[in-house]
């Protein structure tokens, strides 16, 4: 679904992704991990557009991605999330769902006056798949609250619902658990799942190690900006090279 072919990109002296190269698979859930710094964060700009690369490319769908500006990337399928929340806090949380709808034909004056029933109809549209998106997130008895007045754990769950309006192909989570408490932690756990059987692909960079070893099919992980292990999360914490970007050598 996604190729990585030797990207890298430096700032000043910094070299924050050296020559990384990996493909996700079609289905499942990835992980991205590694300590402080390693550059992980740095790779989702990337991919994102966000960064631009100083080698390398980018294929997603067997499609040249890389040099493409953010906006562009999401219509083709791939959807972020940010290690802050980025909700509309003065908006509902429908509203916030709403308002992340792609290509929305009301906000074209033309459309408005030549086509009111076609944008009727995709405001319906809109609406019903934003009442779904809040039952596959569990928080439809908060339909009418303010963004703002939602925990920071409700704000990154909607935040997620935001991605889904835009009907993504792979999601990109950076982070998704940080700062939350433990039961919608659980929630989450279950999102994620019901996403990952709908067929959406999922790429989360999570520090939670039990967590990345119930959710991922499969766990990169980056040191110093090197890619230096991928595999399947039972032999991740076995690796050695692992150990020592987490622990350091042994003197």
């Amino acid at each position: 679904m996604l190729r990585l072919d030797r990207i890298s990109k430096r700032f000043g002296a910094l070299v924050a992704v050296d020559d990384v190269s990996f493909c996700l698979a079609q289905k499942g859930i990835s992980g991205l991990i590694g300590p402080n710094g390693s550059g992980k964060t740095t790779l989702f700009h990337m991919i994102t557009g966000f960064y631009p690369l100083d080698r390398g490319s980018i294929h997603f769908q067997d499609e040249k991605i890389s040099g493409l500006a953010p906006h562009v990337i999401s219509r083709k399928g791939i959807v972020r999330t940010f290690q802050q929340t980025r909700v509309l806090p003065f908006l509902s949380v429908l509203d916030n769902l709403i308002a992340a709808a792609p290509n929305q034909m009301g906000e074209d004056l033309i459309p408005l006056f030549f086509r009111p029933s076609k944008v009727a109809a995709q405001e319906r549209k809109n609406m019903e798949k934003a009442v779904s998106v809040l039952e596959t997130l569990e928080l439809t008895r908060l339909t009418n609250s303010p963004a703002g007045d939602l925990s920071y754990g409700q704000q990154k769950l909607l935040e997620i619902g935001r991605v889904l309006m835009a009907e993504p192909r792979l999601i990109i989570l950076d982070e998704p658990t940080a700062g939350i408490n433990p039961s919608l932690i659980r929630r989450l756990v279950r999102i994620l799942e019901t996403l990952k059987d709908q067929g959406i692909k999922i790429f989360l960079i999570e520090h939670n190690m039990p967590l990345v070893s119930e959710l991922c099919d499969e766990v990169f992980v980056m040191d110093s900006g090197n890619l230096i292990f991928s595999g399947p999360p039972h032999e991740v914490q076995k690796n050695k090279k692992v150990i020592e970007a987490y622990l350091g050598r042994e003197a």
